[in-house]
């Protein structure tokens, strides 16, 4: 079997995969598959119910949060933000560390003011920006906690008054924080919690009251919030293969599964700066729990190693497209022998150099 480190769709848990399929064919005996049960049935309204539980109780948050399984991916996102939460003549403040955050700031600019409060773009995003003084006036900040083109990741974040978004998208559940300074989190589910077509929003109640326009119920957190996720027909499948992904970092709680991320990326990053061969990207200290970037100092190696590896029955490890190199994505269900296993690939294929 492949050893798969996309960056998303990721890999997920073997037994998440295995109790899937079986419900695909009979969902907890009642006759019907998961694909088929009724949205506003009482039994999607369980997996609803133990879902937003466990969510709220891994990321020790207590019931001042609503737990929302919406649409769209992070690029609604993006959107649905600025849209409930800044108005025309107001401004948000963004921090520019990767792709993504530049993403989320240009789609707030159609809806009202942005301040860049740092940037590291005219440095190729190798390293997370100082954010300096946050002005009081601002609606909200928003960054992106990891950055999974670039390999690089906030292991502090603003202390601030004014309310705090992060698009964490790539390491929800992966490592244990304070959450509660948070007053919004979204993440796509296809990294660390499921399958594509479901994002988590997880925002303080308090916030919803701060909608600015009036909007379709389809792109107000309120109206989610007060439609408990189901005010159109959600995606039941992918909720609830989230539900089981939840139940196995459960099982295995939030301080072994850091521990575990940490000692992966500290021996791919081991390897990667003991070789002569391959380099890191992003600048060591701002380096990705989840995303270890990397390239060869010749790129005519970078397509022949990917059939090294692929020989090997390791995949997903092409950069993304816009940087090109390597990028090994080591989310949850990674295995510290599945990066031992692309290590001794690496290793391997510089002997033959």
């Amino acid at each position: 079997m492949l050893i798969n480190f996309d960056a998303g769709p990721a890999t997920l848990p073997r037994s998440v995969m295995q109790q899937a399929s079986e419900a695909i064919l009979d969902y907890n005996g009642s006759g019907l598959s998961i694909l088929e049960i009724a949205h506003r049935g009482k039994a999607f309204t369980a997996i609803l119910e133990e879902a937003n539980g466990l969510v709220k109780k891994l990321l020790g948050l207590d019931d001042d949060y609503a737990v929302l399984w919406l649409q769209g991916g992070g690029r609604l996102q993006f959107s649905m933000l600025p849209m409930n939460f800044l108005g025309t003549d107001e401004t948000a403040g963004y921090i520019e560390s990767g792709h993504w955050a530049e993403e989320a700031l240009h789609n707030a600019r159609l809806y009202g003011y942005t301040e860049v409060l740092g940037s590291s773009k005219t440095d190729q995003y190798t390293y997370i920006p100082d954010w300096g003084d946050i002005p009081e006036q601002l609606q909200y900040v928003h960054l992106t906690s990891n950055n999974t083109i670039y390999g690089t990741q906030f292991f502090r974040f603003p202390q601030t008054t004014v309310p705090l978004v992060a698009d964490m998208s790539s390491e929800l559940f992966s490592r244990r924080l304070d959450y509660s300074r948070f007053s919004l989190i979204y993440a796509v589910a296809q990294k660390n919690i499921g399958p594509a077509g479901v994002t988590l929003v997880v925002v303080r109640k308090s916030m919803l009251e701060r909608q600015k326009r009036e909007l379709p119920g389809i792109l107000s957190y309120k109206d989610e919030a007060a439609n408990n996720s189901v005010l159109n027909t959600p995606p039941v499948f992918a909720i609830y293969c989230s539900l089981l992904t939840l139940r196995w970092i459960d099982s295995i709680g939030i301080d072994a599964i850091e521990q575990r991320n940490r000692e992966k990326a500290n021996l791919l990053y081991q390897a990667v700066d003991d070789s002569q061969l391959f380099y890191g990207v992003a600048q060591k200290e701002h380096r990705s729990l989840m995303n270890v970037c990397f390239r060869t100092h010749d790129d005519n190696h970078t397509q022949t190693f990917l059939n090294f590896a692929r020989e090997r029955n390791i995949t997903g490890i092409k950069g993304h497209r816009s940087v090109g190199g390597f990028r090994a994505s080591l989310y949850n269900a990674i295995s510290v022998e599945n990066v031992q296993q692309l290590i001794a690939a690496m290793q391997a294929f510089e002997q033959q150099q």
